[in-house]
């Protein structure tokens, strides 16, 4: 069962909350965001991405900007941007956008569930990618970036935290980018009591978006066992910083995908290919599949709505009938050659968010043809880590994301 407790959380001051938060590193480059943060001294990227106060040409892997991180979070705590809270406690994260809410109880998972499969995972992780937040955290002796979780609500957490926010004025209250977001904190030691027995209860947590920072924390957590001459298993370092969702208030968007050549097929030739294991009907406007195992592919200013045959995927494996893979095994690789999506330069990934233009515009400036995809489920998702398997490179886009500077679990 799993274990999600309270923590003295760093986090800023009412009035600095707006001001500090900010989206998570890997969704942005250096150079946006050193063009968000420009003109904003209390912006959480001064520490997400602390190469934005260091020169254009520094490494954003010297040990520098990993220094500068350490710095300036410390900054902001002796400057009263940050305050830690005195005892440990449950926070909650509300985010709303376009007319869905979703609200999540801020604690610390374990890293001992992590590593017996109680959290469980759907993705691979990047070794260089995984570094870079192991190093991180380490120079900031905290976990800086929350973990997005989902679980099945069987024991009425959801409910609770709607009872509090109900009878509670956020803390937090402001909108960025079109998402409202509100934060509180739990002070009450018998809704702490019962949140934590409720999560004691909840066989699984799953890992939605965080796959990387949740392998570093829990990297960084190891390594501080080894150094020790002995440990509790009570100390920070065993737990990391996450935020815990119930799956019916969760949405997966579309992750669609541009492909830079056809292979050297002519558009004639690769059409005619794509026939052996799809049909493909000519569209008067841009397809975005309604339904699974339907596909739009942008083509030379054409779209096309693609249904593969029947044989052509497994419908009882829970890999083998996401679309995907569905479109991987049957297109990508055979008649594009792209056998490794995680590490071929010649595929690109459109989050659903920037919608069917993104598609047509990367046709245009530097891309041969795109397809957009139906967006799994959390229930696809769920069925694929319980089952232990591993989803194909980026199937799953999550919206909103989570803010970073919120709050920051220290690991002293």
């Amino acid at each position: 069962m799993a274990i999600f407790r309270p923590f003295r959380a760093i986090r800023p001051t009412k009035e600095h909350a707006a001001a500090v938060a900010a989206l998570p590193y890997d969704t942005m480059s250096s150079a946006e965001a050193r063009v968000r943060a420009a003109g904003n001294p209390h912006s959480f990227l001064h520490i997400d991405m602390a190469e934005i106060d260091l020169p254009e040409s520094t490494n954003p892997y010297d040990d520098i900007v990993y220094d500068t991180a350490a710095a300036n979070l410390q900054r902001f705590i002796t400057e009263g941007t940050f305050t830690q809270d005195d005892a440990p406690q449950y926070y909650i994260y509300r985010q709303t956008w376009r007319d869905r809410t979703q609200t999540g109880l801020v604690g610390c998972a374990c890293i001992d569930d992590y590593q017996n499969g109680i959290i469980k995972k759907h993705e691979l992780t990047v070794q260089n990618k995984q570094e870079d937040r192991i190093r991180h955290v380490t120079a900031c002796n905290a976990n800086t970036g929350p973990i997005f979780l989902a679980y099945r609500d069987q024991k009425g957490i959801a409910k609770r935290l709607d009872d509090w926010c109900s009878t509670h004025p956020a803390e937090y209250d402001f909108t960025q980018a079109d998402v409202r977001h509100e934060c509180w904190a739990i002070n009450c030691l018998a809704l702490t009591a019962q949140l934590q027995a409720a999560f004691a209860a909840t066989p699984a947590l799953y890992i939605a978006d965080g796959h990387h920072r949740s392998a570093s924390a829990v990297h960084v957590g190891l390594a501080r066992r080894a150094a020790a001459r002995s440990y509790t298993g009570e100390e920070e370092f065993n737990f990391f910083l996450a935020v815990c969702f119930p799956h019916e208030q969760l949405e997966i968007l579309d992750y669609n995908r541009v492909v830079k050549d056809l292979n050297g097929h002519t558009t004639e030739d690769f059409l005619a290919l794509i026939d052996e294991n799809f049909s493909v009907v000519p569209m008067p406007e841009q397809y975005k599949p309604n339904r699974p195992h339907r596909f739009g592919m942008y083509l030379d200013g054409q779209w096309y709505k693609l249904r593969p045959h029947a044989g052509t995927y497994d419908e009882r494996s829970p890999v083998g009938r996401l679309d995907v893979e569905i479109l991987q095994r049957n297109l990508l690789e055979p008649l594009l050659n792209i056998d490794d999506p995680r590490r071929n330069k010649r595929i690109a990934f459109i989050g659903g968010i920037r919608g069917m233009d993104e598609l047509e515009r990367r046709c245009a400036e530097d891309m041969r043809v795109a397809f957009s995809l139906y967006a799994p489920s959390l229930d696809d998702l769920f069925a694929i880590a319980d089952s232990g398997n591993i989803m194909p490179p980026k199937s799953t886009w999550f919206e909103p994301k989570l803010l970073s500077g919120l709050f920051i679990h220290d690991l002293e």
